[in-house]
């Protein structure tokens, strides 16, 4: 098959950083191929490369068969070469077609000709098959239909090979999958797609073929086919993905039991009962829709109560809100860092300390700012916030720092409970790996923590026992300690093609 481009030994340094290392890849024309490796492994700036932000140290770019010394980005594009980013990149307040018609307006004398515009608008969207109002301005459109417009934007620029960097960063599950049709289609159009993204099982759906990268080199380039996502971290690291979970420490026999749910009950659930032990990391799996998450958020106030009783450290305390929670030492991380825990705009030191400030304020509300940068400094550096510069916005981190900068902001002070909801979503292996390190030290401290993720091996790796949630009940409990604990017997409890040896209210209390 015909290759669209191809990298010949290309190398870059930055300063005395070598982000990439005589450098080998060939993109098939027609293919998805996908990019993966840890943040700092190459992909973005080998991206930057072919695209032409970035200028080689040496080695050989081949374009459609020619050598290519791209200067700008505008070079590149002549070329049939454009990238879409995970951050948006369009003029938010004009209009759709304004952005999707960016450089490619029909004019005559500099005067815009809106009707061959609007013409143009229209055979792009019968082309894609998006269904966008052209006269919308673009603030107005949810990100998954800005996604649609940098598309069809790359489409109206005749882009042959269009660069996906962390597309799907930011949008939610129905967004990402909105998106990943829309790449499958842009396939199917004869466009090539080249594709960077830590999101693993996304990658191996959508590729046809993956290269992973190591410290600025080409580990292995194979067919997506034959690839896993184990197989994948393994290369990406350099060691097996089991060795990315800490030795498991199970709290001492004596550690007791500080946090009791009796018979809740709420709108959503009727008479759920568990128990965590101090010290002790307790999993709860289940498919999406089970109930996960809202039980979480249940405990934590964030949804209404209607029966039954809780209990910190033996005494039974009243929860009617997030802050009743939080006053009896029940701390919650959400599911969505983006939509739930952080303010993006805001300073680190602003979103680490927002819940704590009577703790850092006079009487009067006045905030003691010294004693505030002292507490953030000491947390941050705690969870190995990188750079930890107090007043950069949360929004120029990695991912990875974002979801360290909301562990600080909940272990500001010290909870008696935490609850983890998908601790590890959107960030790439390597900060998976301090993430882990980081809960399991957590547990070791001695604080009892309720663990919620969609990705088995990370229950499997991090919990002591593991409950499992079917339509709103806790259905099974599966312990590490007598050997049951395996993704089998979790799935199985999951799809409720097994029964329970014992009854599911017995297996948790």
């Amino acid at each position: 098959m015909e290759s669209f481009v191809e990298a010949r030994g290309i190398s870059k340094a930055f300063q005395a950083v070598q982000a990439l290392s005589d450098v080998h890849v060939t993109v098939q024309q027609g293919h998805i191929h996908a990019l993966v490796g840890e943040n700092g492994a190459g992909k973005s700036t080998l991206g930057k490369v072919i695209s032409g932000v970035v200028r080689p140290d040496s080695g050989t770019l081949i374009v459609k068969g020619r050598a290519v010394h791209y200067a700008r980005p505008r070079d590149a594009l002549l070329d049939g070469i454009t990238t879409i980013s995970q951050e948006i990149s369009l003029l938010s307040k004009q209009t759709v077609l304004d952005n999707v018609l960016l450089g490619q307006e029909n004019s005559v004398g500099g005067v815009l000709l809106r009707r061959a515009m609007l013409a143009e608008f229209e055979r792009l969207r019968a082309l894609t098959g998006f269904q966008l109002d052209p006269m919308a301005r673009v603030s107005s459109l949810r990100v998954a239909d800005q996604k649609k417009v940098e598309v069809m934007r790359a489409v109206a620029r005749n882009a042959q090979l269009i660069i996906m960097d962390e597309p799907t960063a930011m949008l939610s599950d129905d967004e990402t999958a909105i998106f990943l049709g829309m790449v499958r289609q842009l396939k199917t159009m004869g466009h090539t797609i080249i594709y960077v993204s830590h999101f693993l099982k996304e990658v191996l759906d959508l590729a046809d073929t993956v290269t992973v990268m190591r410290n600025g080199q080409v580990v292995r380039t194979s067919p997506a086919a034959e690839e896993t996502p184990a197989q994948l971290v393994t290369a990406m690291l350099g060691k097996p993905m089991a060795q990315m979970y800490p030795t498991r420490t199970p709290p001492p026999d004596v550690a007791p039991t500080i946090f009791e749910v009796d018979d809740l009950r709420s709108d959503v659930f009727d008479g759920i009962h568990l128990k965590l032990r101090a010290g002790e990391i307790v999993g709860m799996a289940g498919l999406v829709g089970s109930g996960r998450s809202r039980l979480a958020r249940t405990v934590f106030g964030a949804e209404a109560i209607t029966g039954g009783t809780i209990r910190v450290n033996g005494k039974a305390v009243r929860i009617r809100s997030t802050a009743d929670a939080i006053r009896a030492g029940i701390y919650m991380l959400p599911e969505s860092r983006k939509e739930q825990g952080l303010l993006l705009k805001q300073s680190i030191r602003h979103n680490m300390t927002l819940p704590h400030l009577d703790t850092v304020s006079l009487p009067l509300g006045i905030i003691r700012g010294k004693r505030e940068l002292d507490r953030m400094t000491l947390i941050g550096k705690a969870v190995n916030v990188q750079p930890l510069l107090p007043n950069n916005r949360v929004s120029r981190l990695s991912g990875g720092n974002q979801q360290k900068a909301l562990f600080g902001k909940w272990l500001f002070q010290r909870p008696t409970v935490f609850i983890i909801d998908e601790p590890t979503r959107g960030i790439d292996v390597g900060a998976k790996q301090a993430i882990y390190e980081l809960i399991a030290d957590l547990a070791r401290q001695g604080l009892a923590i309720l663990l919620i993720s969609s990705e088995i091996e990370e229950i499997l790796g991090l919990a002591h026992r593991v409950l499992v949630m079917r339509l709103g009940q806790i259905v099974a409990e599966v312990r590490a300690d007598d050997g049951a604990l395996n993704e089998q017997a979790i799935m199985r409890a999951a799809f409720g093609t097994e029964k329970s040896e014992r009854p599911a209210e017995e297996t948790h209390r």
